[in-house]
């Protein structure tokens, strides 16, 4: 949620920021809610003040009456404009950062991409020759773009989920394992609510929705409370299923274990101090980054513009593997700096060593999707004869050198 003091002393700015997400914004409906908001607040106020004043006798108790009926009436008009001015504001994206380039920036590339002296396979295919995914069965238990994994597949998924979480905890993010069902007001703390309700998996019965991503129950970990400033930064990471609709979206792009309805994904958080979050954006990519280099994938980092960060998202950097068996390059991790947009919604605020009470930074990304990160590794580390090598890294948590079918 954006500041309305912010917008209001810096009108000009805000707008000439959000207009580069290039998204049909009216502030100008927001700034005449908040000064009605305000005209009903001070008109409250003054009648309560007189209320105060009335004297004793027949003719005061009238008077009070009267006042008491208008201060009533104000406020349910009072209530009704908050409503309004909330609503306007839950709606609104959040300001993209003075960082944010006008368009996609490659900020580096890492690795070595191979040559190889034979046809190269996509993973959906690899996959299908190791006997490792089983889309069609999946397709038949729960419909089309769901996961069935088996044998290697699970050995896969589970060695990199472990791999994954040593390897952060290495880098100082505690564990946690949250809810997977979450309330209304959780996903609003966030930002998926109103904007994507057509995105979500909902339970009409409980008024519960399956989460996206661990983003949203780690990003709502701390609602309501107010953190002493030494307890910050917070740095936590979280596995869990994540649930996406993906309405939309179909061709190329979601064969294999791309744009799943269902898949698994480790989170990194943090909560910050406002002037460490820059910092301590950049070092969480460079957390995430990390696992790439280990599991010796080739990646580059990107730099989005202002049209393509997500609702939340003041600045965004994503990871993408290249893909030889697609000859393209995957996200596999999208890490965000939300500033305090999403403490504003979920009230997570600091309390400074002078008394100051503020809002917290959060930030957020991916370390890492495993359905992706496998697909990168089947097509990166695959051989000739149909076989698969298994990284270095995870050869101990694998217990094996080389994939082959089984089955």
């Amino acid at each position: 949620m954006i500041d309305l003091r912010l917008l209001r002393e810096n009108r000009g700015d805000v707008e000439r920021k959000l207009k580069k997400r290039k998204e049909d914004i009216n502030l100008e409906n927001i700034l005449k809610l908040d000064d009605e908001r305000r005209r009903l607040i001070k008109e409250v106020e003054l009648l309560r003040r007189e209320r105060k004043l009335i004297s004793k006798g027949p003719e005061a108790r009238e008077k009070g009456k009267e006042l008491k009926f208008r201060i009533q009436e104000i406020e349910k008009n009072l209530k009704d404009v908050e409503e309004k001015l909330k609503r306007e504001l839950l709606n609104i994206p959040n300001i993209p950062s003075d960082y944010v380039p006008d368009e996609m920036k490659i900020v580096k590339v890492e690795g070595e991409i191979k040559e190889y002296d034979f046809k190269v396979l996509p993973h959906w295919e690899i996959g299908k020759i190791l006997n490792i995914f089983d889309f069609e069965r999946a397709s038949k238990i729960s419909g089309p773009r769901f996961p069935l994994l088996k044998g290697y597949g699970v050995r896969m998924e589970i060695a990199l989920l472990n791999f994954f979480l040593e390897e952060n905890r290495k880098s100082g993010y505690k564990e946690i394992i949250t809810p997977y069902l979450v309330k209304e007001e959780t996903m609003f703390g966030t930002g998926q609510l109103p904007k994507f309700e057509v995105e979500l998996y909902k339970c009409e019965r409980d008024n519960l929705y399956l989460i996206p991503t661990a983003e949203v129950t780690l990003g709502n970990l701390l609602r309501n409370e107010i953190l002493e400033e030494d307890e910050l930064p917070i740095k936590i990471q979280s596995f869990s299923p994540c649930f996406r609709r993906e309405a939309g979206s179909y061709g190329k792009e979601t064969k294999g274990l791309i744009r799943n309805h269902q898949f698994h994904k480790v989170e990194l958080f943090k909560f910050t101090k406002p002037e460490e979050s820059d910092e301590k954006f950049l070092s969480l990519v460079e957390d995430a980054e990390k696992l790439l280099k280990k599991l010796e994938l080739p990646y580059r980092v990107v730099e989005l513009p202002a049209d393509e960060l997500a609702f939340s998202s003041g600045r965004t950097f994503d990871l993408e593997v290249w893909m030889p068996g697609e000859k393209r390059w995957l996200e596999v991790s999208s890490c965000s700096n939300c500033y305090d947009f999403q403490a504003r919604r979920t009230n997570t605020r600091l309390r400074r060593k002078d008394g100051k009470i503020e809002f917290v930074h959060t930030i957020n990304g991916s370390g890492l999707a495993l359905g992706r990160t496998m697909a990168a590794i089947l097509e990166n580390y695959q051989n000739e004869d149909g076989t698969v090598r298994v990284p270095e890294v995870l050869k101990k948590y694998m217990d094996c050198d080389i994939i082959k079918r089984e089955g």
